[in-house]
C-alpha cells in the first residue's frame, strides 16, 4: 500500500495486503512518492456521525456486516497484537463472501475503544451496515478465551453469540468457526470457492502464525523501527513455515514501503519484487499476493503489468479495498487522473473511514490540478485524523500552488511536528524558499545533509528545496541522483514540482529514460 506526497502509500503503499483466513492483518500496499512522505495515517478517531453520507450515497445491503475491534481482556498489554489480529482476519475473510458487504480494517478501527449507548447505531449509520460483530480475547499463557456477539443494529437484538475456549494453538479454527458461524447467522449463500476460504489455513504452524501477527502488528506502526521489526518476525515465520505465503506478502509489503525512506528504492523495490514472486508461486489464488505484486510492478515502473495484477486480485476478491486504491496510483502513473479519483472512489465506498484512502483521493485531486477538490477532501480527512501529519503536508501543496504560500508554510511545520519524516522537512523549505526566506530554506538542506549521515535520506528531497530556490542545476543533480535511487521519480511526468524543468535537457533525457523503462526495456 503505498511516496512524495507521503509523499503513505497501504497499506496499509502501504502502501500492503489483505489477508485470507487467519491473516489478521491488512498490509498496504502503496504508491511510491506517496510511500515516501505518508507513513504514520493513524486511523485515531471518528468522523460525525453524518460525515460521510453526503459524500457517498451508498445504499445499506440487507447482508451487511462491520466487525468492531476485539477487546483484549488479557493481564498482559502486549497481547493487544492478538485482538487486532483476529478483529483483521474476520474482517479480511468475511470480505471474500460474495453479497456480503464488509466495510475494511480501518473503518472498523476508527470505533475502537469506542462503548458508548448507541455504538451499533453510530456503526450502522456511518459504514451502511445492518449488523454488528463484536468480542474479546482473554489470553493467559497458551490459555485463550475469545467471545463472539453477532448484533442486529436497528434493535441491539443479538442474533448469535458463543464463546471459545482452547490453546494458542487453537486460534485459527476459532477464527474459521467465528466466520462460518457468522455467515450462516446472515443466511448468506456460499459458492464452493468461498465456503473453501472460510475453511482455509494459510498455515498449519501456530508459531508462525503468531509470528506473523507480529510482523504485521509492527509493520502497521509505519515507523523505521516498526519496519525493521516487523522484517525480523516474518523471517521468523518463513523459517518455521517455508511455504507461508503470506508472510511472504508482509516482507514485500514492507520493503515497498521502506523505499526510499530506510533504503534507496532500488535495493527495496527488488527485495518487493522478489517476495511478492515467492508468495505468488506458492499461491497463485492469493488476491493478497497478486496485490502485492501489482504494487511491486508499480514501484519498477511497470504500470501495465501493475494494473493486470490488480485485475487478478479483485477477481479473486472483489471487496479487496487495497486494490482499488492501489488502482489509483497504477492509473495515476499513467496519467490517467480521472480514472484514479473513480477507482479510490470505489475503494471508500468499501471503507469509508480510512485515513489513507481519503487522503489519497485528496492527492489524486492534486495531481489532477483540481487544488480546491483537493482542499475539500483532505479536510476530510482531518476531520477523521486532526494528527495526519501527511494531510497537513497535502494541504501544505494545494497552498503553494494558489499561492497562499504563509498557509502552506503552517501546514508543512504542522507535519513536521507530527512527525520527524525527512519529506515533510523538505517540504517546508520549498515553502521556505518560495517566500524568500533564503536562509532558512538553505538550513533545510544542511539539515537534510546531516540526516544523511545517519539515515537514508532520498536525493529528491534536497532537489525539491533546490527547486524553490530556483537553483536548476544542483536541483538537477539531486534528480539526477535521485533516478539512480529510482527515488521517486513516478511523478515526474506530471507532478507540478517539477514544472520549471520540465523543459530542460537533462530532466527530458531523464524522462526518456523513464519511458524506455515503462516499454519495457532493462533500466
Amino acid at each position: 500500500m503505498l511516496a512524495w506526497y507521503h509523499g503513505e502509500r497501504g497499506a496499509q503503499r502501504v502502501t500492503g495486503t489483505e489477508l485470507v483466513i487467519i491473516a489478521l492483518v491488512l498490509a498496504l500496499g502503496g504508491g511510491l512518492l506517496w510511500r515516501f512522505t505518508t507513513v504514520r495515517l493513524q486511523d485515531k478517531s471518528l468522523a460525525t456521525p453524518n460525515h460521510h453520507k453526503t459524500e457517498l450515497a451508498v445504499t445499506i445491503p440487507e447482508k451487511s456486516i462491520a466487525v468492531l475491534p476485539f477487546v483484549n481482556m488479557s493481564a498482559d498489554e502486549a497481547d493487544e497484537y492478538l485482538c487486532d489480529g483476529m478483529t483483521e482476519e474476520l474482517v479480511n475473510v468475511l470480505s471474500k463472501v460474495k453479497g456480503l458487504r464488509v466495510p475494511g480494517r480501518s473503518s472498523s478501527f476508527a470505533f475502537k475503544g469506542k462503548n458508548e449507548e448507541d455504538i451499533f447505531r453510530k456503526v450502522g449509520e456511518q459504514l451502511h451496515v445492518n449488523s454488528v460483530l463484536e468480542g474479546s480475547v482473554r489470553k493467559a499463557g497458551d490459555k485463550l478465551r475469545v467471545t463472539a456477539q453477532l448484533i442486529n443494529v436497528a434493535d441491539g437484538f443479538h442474533l448469535w453469540s458463543d464463546s471459545y475456549d482452547g490453546d494458542m494453538k487453537d486460534i485459527l479454527a476459532m477464527e474459521s468457526d467465528v466466520a462460518q458461524r457468522v455467515v450462516r447467522a446472515l443466511k448468506v449463500q456460499l459458492g464452493v470457492d468461498e465456503a473453501r476460504a472460510l475453511t482455509n489455513k494459510p498455515t498449519e504452524n501456530a508459531e508462525a502464525y503468531r509470528l506473523y501477527l507480529l510482523g504485521r502488528y509492527h509493520f502497521g506502526k509505519f515507523t523505521r523501527v516498526g519496519w525493521t521489526n516487523a522484517i525480523q518476525y516474518f523471517e521468523q515465520a518463513l523459517r518455521i513455515d517455508p511455504g507461508y505465503a503470506l508472510a511472504y506478502c508482509g516482507l514485500a509489503d514492507t520493503y515497498g514501503w521502506a523505499g526510499g525512506q530506510t533504503l534507496p528504492g532500488r535495493e527495496a523495490w527488488a527485495k518487493e519484487m522478489e517476495f511478492a514472486q515467492k508468495a505468488l508461486a506458492l499461491d497463485p489464488k492469493l488476491a493478497e499476493a497478486h496485490l502485492a505484486m501489482a504494487t511491486a510492478f508499480f514501484c519498477v515502473l511497470d504500470p501495465h503489468g501493475s494494473e493486470k495484477e490488480l485485475d487478478r486480485a479483485v477477481k479473486l476478491n472483489p471487496n479487496l479495498a487495497l486494490a482499488y486504491d492501489q488502482y489509483g496510483w497504477t492509473f495515476g502513473q499513467m496519467g490517467r487522473h480521472d480514472e484514479s479519483i473513480s477507482a479510490e472512489k470505489r475503494a471508500l465506498e468499501l471503507d469509508p473511514l480510512n485515513s489513507l484512502f481519503n487522503t489519497d483521493l485528496a492527492f489524486f485531486f492534486y495531481w489532477a490540478r483540481r487544488y480546491d477538490d483537493a482542499i475539500a477532501q483532505i479536510r476530510k480527512t482531518l476531520e477523521l485524523d486532526a494528527n495526519a501529519a501527511v494531510a497537513h503536508h497535502c494541504l501544505g501543496w494545494c497552498n503553494i500552488w494558489k499561492r497562499n504560500l504563509t498557509e502552506a508554510t503552517e501546514e508543512f511545520q504542522k507535519a513536521v511536528t507530527l512527525d520527524d519524516l525527512p519529506w515533510y522537512k523538505a517540504s517546508l523549505g520549498y515553502a521556505y524558499a518560495a517566500l524568500r526566506d533564503r536562509a532558512k530554506a538553505e538550513q533545510v538542506i544542511r539539515d537534510l545533509d546531516e540526516l544523511a549521515k545517519k539515515q537514508y535520506v532520498s536525493p529528491a528531497l534536497r532537489a525539491s528545496v533546490y527547486l524553490g530556490l530556483g537553483e536548476k542545476g544542483k536541483a538537477l543533480d539531486w534528480i539526477e541522483k535521485a533516478y539512480e535511487d529510482r527515488d521517486p521519480m513516478l511523478w515526474w511526468k506530471t507532478d507540478q514540482l517539477y514544472d520549471s524543468v520540465r523543459n530542460e535537457p537533462r530532466f527530458l533525457a531523464l524522462m526518456e529514460k523513464v519511458d524506455r523503462i515503462k516499454a519495457g526495456a532493462k533500466p
